[in-house]
């Protein structure tokens, strides 16, 4: 398997981009293509023993974090994100890394790679922790679509739900609707159109509406809904998290006792931090374009590229592209049935 960086995408690059490319060359068995200035990469590089399975693919120039990302894009055809993507296509790599500028990663994918027929809009899925131990949350949309309307959230059900089943391994996954309460007649009108077309779709394992409370307390796998509320959740949970672990930090007793009690919680406290950190999650998988393509973070360092590298292998090896589809072979008669039935009879009614 061959993995395509932006290596010059993210606040660290390509420092860390690096590094975490030759730590998941190493742990992981993948090859490595790198994309972007080859003089920087090759200083990087430099500074690792290991380079065997790693190629430099030469680009010119990044899309900044402060252009528009259409036209930065057309501007600068051979821009390390373009060529990443272009890797893709032709075969060349079997999924693409970038913790660039997420406009842009989205447009060149789209531009590069092409929608999944039967797909409107992609989604970019992020998982977060729960209360169930190495059981996380997926959610989708966290950005890559602010409006939406109700039949985008039932194709990001679908695709999240063949995530959760074929990638972490959940055997029915139970979705959500992101809402203000239980009930179906809760929410404003695209909340509840989506209610009545998730309830009445027989390919989604749909389990009702999700309030706040609800996103992390395991009793959802899968949770949807539009990219502004799900960007919204998504970076309040990264805070959150930060909180958590600093008032953690700030409770520890001090003093020769304080140290004793430290030390022999010491596993625990790690095990709590990996549990929180949205580094460990690797970032977010684009889903509903024809390829494999992982978001990380902007501030991703090595540890996140990391895991954003074996994010990709793992929707690779099992195949979400190929399920992905043939899941969207039976919405497609799902909604030729709904049309049918929406059809007029042509019989007079009073």
């Amino acid at each position: 398997m061959r993995i395509a960086i932006d290596a010059m995408g993210g606040d660290y690059a390509p420092d860390e981009v690096v590094t975490g490319a030759v730590r998941a060359r190493e742990e992981l068995g993948v090859d490595i293509a790198l994309v972007g200035d080859p003089d920087r990469i090759a200083a990087c590089l430099a500074q690792h023993s290991t380079q065997r399975g790693i190629d430099v693919v030469a680009a010119e120039g990044q899309v900044d974090m402060h252009e528009e990302p259409l036209s930065a894009l057309r501007r600068k055809p051979k821009a390390s994100i373009n060529l990443a993507m272009n890797l893709v296509k032709q075969g060349e790599a079997d999924a693409v890394v970038s913790a660039g500028h997420t406009g842009a990663a989205m447009a060149a994918a789209l531009l590069r790679l092409g929608r999944l027929s039967g797909i409107e809009r992609p989604a970019i899925g992020a998982l977060l922790p729960t209360v169930v131990a190495s059981r996380p949350v997926l959610v989708l949309d966290v950005g890559a679509n602010v409006d939406c309307r109700p039949r985008f959230l039932e194709q990001f059900a679908l695709m999240g739900a063949v995530y959760s089943q074929y990638v972490l391994g959940v055997e029915t996954p139970r979705v959500g609707l992101l809402n203000i309460g239980e009930e179906a007649c809760k929410g404003n009108d695209l909340a509840i159109q989506t209610h009545q077309l998730l309830q009445a779709n027989p390919q989604i394992p749909f389990a009702g509406n999700a309030e706040g409370r609800d996103v992390l307390s395991g009793q959802f796998d899968v949770v949807v809904c539009d990219g502004f509320m799900g960007n919204v959740l998504l970076k309040f949970a990264e805070g959150v998290g930060q909180v958590a672990l600093q008032m953690m930090k700030d409770e520890l007793p001090v003093g020769l006792h304080g140290k004793v009690g430290v030390s022999l919680l010491k596993p625990n406290l790690r095990r709590i931090k990996q549990r929180m950190d949205h580094s460990e999650y690797g970032g977010g998988l684009l889903l509903g374009v024809a390829g494999v393509c992982i978001i990380s973070h902007g501030s991703s360092q090595a540890p996140g590229i990391f895991n954003a590298v074996r994010l990709a292998r793992e929707a690779v090896d099992n195949r979400v592209l190929d399920q992905v589809r043939s899941q969207l072979a039976g919405q497609a008669q799902v909604e030729r049935d709904r049309r049918t039935d929406a059809a007029p009879t042509g019989v007079d009614t009073p």
